[in-house]
Parts: C-alpha cells; structure tokens; sequence
C-alpha cells in the first residue's frame, strides 16, 4: 500500500490534481492559508489516471468491505468517480448533495436506497473530513448501514482522524500527505526546505503562515 500510495501521489502531481506553494500560498474557502491545493476532479480528463484509480477504489471496496451492496458518491467531487466505481463492481449507485435541493422533491440524497442496504461511500479528498461525515448521516438517516468510506486522498489531519473514530466510519485512502511528500521530493517537484514547510503546515493549517523570502 505504501507503493501504491506513492505511484499515485506522483500521478497526482503530474498532471497538477496537487499543487504545492510553499512560498506563494494558496487560499482555501475556509480562509485557512495552505501551500498545497488539491482538485482531483482533474483525474477526470486522464484515462489512465482515472482507470488506475477506479480500479484501485475497487480492490479496497472488494478487499475490505466485500459485504456492500450500494455504493455513495460524495456531492461534487466524487460523483463521478464514485459512479465508474459502482459501475465496475456492478452495484447500485446513489449520491449525496451537501444541502437538499431547493426545489421539487428536495432531495439530499440523489438515487434510490433501499432501508437496511450496506453502503461504501466513496470520496475524493479528506480534509477535516465535515463534509464527508455528513453524507454518512444522511445515508444513515435514509435507514442504510455505512461499512466503510473509500478516497483517493487525504491531509491526514489529527482532527479528521478523530472525526472519522467519533462517528465509527473506517477509512481507506488510495494515498496520503506523506507519501506525496516523498514523491514530491523524489521527482524533485520540491526541495528539502519545503519539506519542513509543508510538514509545518500540517501541524497547524489554521494558524500557519508562509515564510518569507530572504532577500
């Protein structure tokens, strides 16, 4: 796993579904300053980025929850691939919006679920893991059981770690921080000194500030 971790967090890099800045920062929509951004919507637009990933979404399902019977893809990010997953695997397909739709039937969750089902929810990025756990709830309040939650890439946040154990949710990620890092750093996408910047930021993203250039 930690191979496969970094074979991905180097594809990821490649084709810029992570970017890192140590030095000229990104600006999330928390207002949190972060030298890393992450959108793997982008895998979308690479066959055999997004193949590699389907397929190995459908090993860690097949491997670790093999007794599910719905898959959930997590409104935006990961409705599309959460849909090639269930495709693959052959099972039912649902997914969850962050808020109700404002009209018409209203709906949080898009598909059909049945009550008592085994549902995998699949994600594409963890962060504080808010948004995820949210779908958990709705899925859980539509009367199905959540077996586990699958995504392609997590910060590894102390605080989402601790989220996902308060709410009984395991996890299972493609690939991780560190092993971006470690590629990062092997294809020379950085250099030593942004390393203890990046592992800096994860300690305390919320309060992080970027270094400043020497003259």
């Amino acid at each position: 796993m930690e191979n496969l971790a970094r074979i991905l967090a180097e594809k990821l890099l490649n084709i810029s579904a992570i970017k890192l800045q140590p030095l000229n920062p990104f600006t999330w929509a928390s207002g949190w300053n972060s030298p890393i951004y992450t959108d793997n919507r982008k895998t979308l637009s690479y066959p055999d980025v997004r193949s590699f990933i389907k397929i190995e979404l459908c090993r860690l399902i097949m491997e670790n929850f093999g007794e599910a019977d719905a898959i959930a893809g997590v409104a935006t990010g990961a409705i599309a691939q959460g849909a090639l997953v269930a495709d693959q695997l052959g099972l039912p397909y649902v997914y969850v919006r962050s808020t109700p739709k404002d009209h018409g039937l209203e709906n949080l969750i898009e598909g059909n679920l049945k009550p008592g089902q085994k549902v995998v929810v699949v994600e594409d990025l963890i962060s504080t893991g808010g948004s995820s756990l949210k779908a958990v709830e709705a899925i859980r309040a539509a009367g199905c059981e959540v077996v586990g939650m699958v995504a392609i890439f997590t910060y590894g946040f102390p605080v989402a770690v601790e989220a996902f154990k308060k709410a009984g949710v395991t996890l299972l990620t493609l690939s991780n921080y560190n092993a971006m890092l470690d590629a990062a750093l092997k294809t020379n996408y950085i250099c030593s000194e942004d390393i203890d910047t990046l592992r800096e930021w994860r300690k305390d993203p919320a309060n992080w500030t970027p270094r400043q250039v020497k003259e």
